[in-house]
C-alpha cells in the first residue's frame, strides 16, 4: 500500500533533574556542594532513507517521544545526556507543524536530517548555586521539559519523469512497457489511485525513474476526483510526459483533453508549467488517430511551440523507443534534482529559540479573597526549581521583591494571612518577612 500522507505526534526529550547533596568524605570537614547537573534529554531527528519509498510505517506508530536526560550525580558528576532518537523517513518528504502549518524542513537528499522536537536542558545541581554568601546551597532545579508538537508529513514522489493525463489514456500501459513495474490496467476510470514507479533501461546504458501518477479530472486543483493526492507528486518530476488518447476512443477531443490538464497543472501551481513537457499521442494504431495528431499538433504549436508532439503506441510499441531517447536527452541537459525550497536550516533558526530569561512583567488579578499572580518568568522558575527545600522558597521571594510583586500585591490590599497563588502553587502572604 502506498501511503503519502501521514501525522505524527513528536516529544523531546525532559532534561535530567539537578542534585542537591554534600561532600561527605573522611578528613574532609564542611566538603561544600557536590550535587552535578542533569543530562540533556534527547532529540527527535528525522532523517532520509532513500531506502524508503511510502510512509506506510507511520500508520502504525504515530508517537515518537526521545528519552529523558539521567539525573545529576554526587561527587559533582554530570548526568549522561540521552541519545537522539532518528526517524527514518523516505526521500521527497516535506514536514509541517500542525498547529501554525509552518514547513519544518523539505528532505529530498539521502542522509538530509532536521531537528523537529529538541530535548530540555538538564537542571543544575547545587554545585552551580554556591556563593561566598551561601557556601552550601540546599538549592538545585528540575529538567527543562523537551518540546513536543505533532507534525504533518506529506510524501511527494521523487521521479526523473511524471506520466500525466486523463484516466484510461494508456499511462499505466506505457509503464508496463518500459519498466519491469507492474501497474494495475482496467479497461475503467481510476485504475492507478496511487503512483506507481518504475527503473526505464533507454537501451544505451542510460535509465532513468518514471512515475506513473493517478489520472486528473477537471477541478482536481480543487480536490476533484483524486485532486490532490495525485497533483502534489507532478512538482517533484523534472519532465513531464503527457500522456493523450489521440484516437479519442471515449469522444473526447484530444486538444480540449490537453488543455484542461495543463489548466488543472497551472492552477494547482503555475511554476510547473515552466518544466519541460513531451506529449506523448498514444493510441496511434487506433482509427482516426492520424487525422487527429495533425490538427493537433497543429493546434499545440500555436500555443506552445516549444513542446514536443511524439506519437506512441503502447500496445505496438510504436515510438517507443524515440520516446525514452529524447526524454534521457532533456534529463541529461537539467540539474540532476528538482528544483525545490531548502528551508531546512531556516526552519531550524526560525522555530527554535529560547525565549528571553528577564522578562519581569507581570500581572495580579483576583479570586474571591485569593490574589492570582500571572508571570512567566515566575511560573517558568516554579517548574524548574525544586521547591522542597528553603533555599528555593528564599530565593522565589528575592526574585518576587525585585520585580515589585510584594508591593504591588500589598497596593492591591494583600494583608497577613492572605492566599496568593502561582502556578499549581498557593502561598500566605506574610508582611514584613522576605519570603511567604
Amino acid at each position: 500500500m502506498f501511503v503519502d500522507k501521514a501525522k505524527v505526534y513528536v516529544k523531546g526529550g525532559d532534561g535530567g533533574d539537578g542534585l542537591i547533596a554534600f561532600r561527605r568524605e573522611k578528613y574532609v570537614p564542611e566538603g561544600g556542594p557536590a550535587g552535578g547537573d542533569g543530562g540533556k534529554g534527547g532529540d527527535v531527528i528525522f532523517r532520509v532513507d532513500e531506502g524508503l519509498r511510502t510512509l506506510m510505517d507511520f500508520r502504525y506508530q504515530k508517537h515518537f517521544k526521545a528519552k529523558r536526560g539521567e539525573k545529576g550525580r554526587n561527587k559533582s558528576q554530570h548526568g549522561a545526556n540521552a541519545e537522539n532518537l532518528i526517524v527514518r523517513i523516505p526521500p521527497g518528504t516535506i514536514l509541517m507543524d500542525d498547529d501554525t502549518g509552518e514547513v519544518i524542513g523539505d528532505l529530498t537528499r539521502h542522509g538530509q536530517q532536521v531537528v523537529v522536537a529538541r530535548g530540555g536542558r538538564g537542571g543544575r545541581g547545587n554545585i552551580r548555586f554556591a556563593t561566598p554568601n551561601n557556601p552550601a546551597p540546599e538549592l538545585a532545579e528540575n529538567g527543562e521539559e523537551g518540546e513536543e508538537r505533532y507534525v504533518v508529513m506529506e510524501l511527494k514522489v521523487m521521479a526523473d519523469v511524471g506520466l500525466v493525463g486523463f484516466p484510461s489514456v494508456g499511462k499505466s500501459t506505457l509503464l508496463s512497457v518500459v519498466s519491469a513495474a507492474q501497474p494495475k490496467i482496467g479497461a475503467y476510470h481510476f485504475t492507478t489511485i496511487t503512483p506507481n514507479l518504475g527503473m526505464v533501461e533507454v537501451g544505451d546504458g542510460r535509465n532513468f525513474v518514471m512515475a506513473d501518477l493517478p489520472g486528473l479530472i477537471e477541478g482536481a486543483h480543487e480536490g476533484v476526483g483524486l485532486g490532490h493526492e495525485f497533483l502534489r507528486h507532478v512538482e517533484r518530476t523534472r519532465v513531464i510526459i503527457h500522456v493523450v488518447d489521440m484516437a479519442g476512443t471515449e469522444g473526447r477531443d484530444p486538444f480540449e483533453d490537453w488543455e484542461k490538464i495543463n489548466d488543472e497543472i497551472r492552477l494547482y501551481n503555475a511554476a510547473l508549467m515552466d518544466r519541460p513537457q513531451i506529449v506523448a499521442a498514444n493510441k496511434m494504431d487506433m482509427p482516426e488517430a492520424e487525422e487527429n495528431l495533425a490538427v493537433f499538433t497543429e493546434k499545440v504549436k500555436a500555443i506552445r511551440p516549444d513542446i514536443e508532439v511524439m506519437p506512441i503506441s503502447s500496445l505496438t510499441r510504436q515510438g517507443i523507443q524515440e520516446l525514452l531517447y529524447r526524454t534521457m536527452d532533456i534529463l541529461e541537459s537539467m540539474p540532476e534534482e528538482p528544483t525545490v525550497e531548502e528551508v531546512t536550516e531556516v526552519a531550524e533558526r526560525k522555530v527554535y529559540k529560547f525565549k528571553a530569561q528577564n522578562d519581569n512583567s507581570f500581572t495580579i488579578t483576583r479570586d474571591n479573597e485569593m490574589y492570582v499572580v500571572h508571570s512567566e518568568r515566575i511560573e517558568r522558575m516554579l517548574k524548574r526549581m525544586q521547591m522542597n527545600s528553603h533555599d528555593a522558597i528564599l530565593k522565589l521571594a528575592r526574585t518576587m521583591r525585585h520585580m515589585g510583586v510584594d508591593e504591588e500585591l500589598r497596593k492591591r490590599g494583600a494583608t497577613e494571612g492572605t492566599i496568593v497563588r502561582i502556578g499549581d502553587f498557593e502561598f500566605e502572604f506574610v508582611e514584613g518577612s522576605s519570603y511567604y
